[in-house]
């Protein structure tokens, strides 16, 4: 048998690991890396820190790197370039188990925020699993996501009394705010849709709460006003997106009773 720990390593902050996070660190024999390339080394320094951090002076490891297959950024059919860059990505952890793992070890695959969160490592070890090739076992070890961090930097909670609220990506914020909910997490938003809902009076009085690298030294926060801050946040989205070739971000959309 071999043991896949699939740790959520949170938001950035390598203070944001859980203690089990730590235990799970401690255990592993070999740590699974996709390589996103070199637009993306602040985020392999940020994993590098968190075991430098973590993992007691003395333990032996190995660091297995593989390239991460890339993604059509403009797909025709958005699901199934999912389904196609899981498939590619099931391919390469199937050769690192095979090839880098021996009976008996435990690897450990390193997932920012929450695996629960808008990640496919989890289906991606299950179908692995499901092919009954291999003798795998896995646990997930949670994280802190980061909604839960981009909250706690703006010093709010994410819901309002008695509300509900929404996850979503902002592709499906296109379709607009979701029925009867009034308060929406927005998650990978490549196309900055809250834009949209910037003009007052076609869609209220909203505010939003925004965040770019929480966690890390590059990290920037605003809020407000949409219609008083959309413009600022898509300037410094742009100029931080040139300077590092990279940004993940995520924000809170409100509106505000009417």
């Amino acid at each position: 048998m071999k043991t896949i720990l699939i740790i959520g390593i949170g938001a950035g902050d390598p203070d944001y690991l859980t203690v089990q996070a730590v235990k799970a660190l401690n255990r592993v024999d070999v740590l699974f890396l996709m390589d996103k390339g070199p637009a993306k080394t602040k985020l392999r320094g940020l994993r590098e820190e968190i075991c430098r951090r973590h993992i007691a002076p003395g333990r032996q490891y190995r660091l297995v790197e593989a390239p991460s297959p890339p993604r059509d950024t403009r797909p025709a059919d958005y699901l199934a370039s999912v389904d196609e860059l899981n498939a590619a990505k099931q391919a390469v952890f199937e050769r690192m188990i095979e090839s880098e793992m021996k009976d008996g070890e435990t690897a450990g695959i390193l997932v920012w925020g929450d695996p629960m969160l808008y990640d496919s490592t989890i289906r991606n070890i299950e179908a692995l699993v499901a092919t009954g090739r291999h003798a795998i076992g896995y646990e997930v070890i949670p994280g802190i996501t980061a909604v839960q961090a981009l909250a706690a930097r703006h010093r709010i909670p994410l819901n309002r009394i008695a509300e509900p609220v929404a996850l979503t990506t902002g592709r499906k914020l296109t379709d607009g705010f979701p029925a009867d909910i009034d308060s929406v997490a927005v998650l990978l938003d490549g196309e900055d849709t809250y834009r949209r809902f910037a003009n007052a009076e076609a869609y209220g009085d909203v505010e939003i709460y925004w965040g770019a690298y929480l966690g890390t030294p590059d990290e920037i926060l605003i809020s407000g006003r949409l219609s008083d801050v959309a413009d600022e946040i898509h300037r410094r989205r742009h100029e931080a997106r040139q300077a590092n070739g990279w940004i993940m971000d995520t924000y809170l959309m409100r509106r505000r009773p009417r």
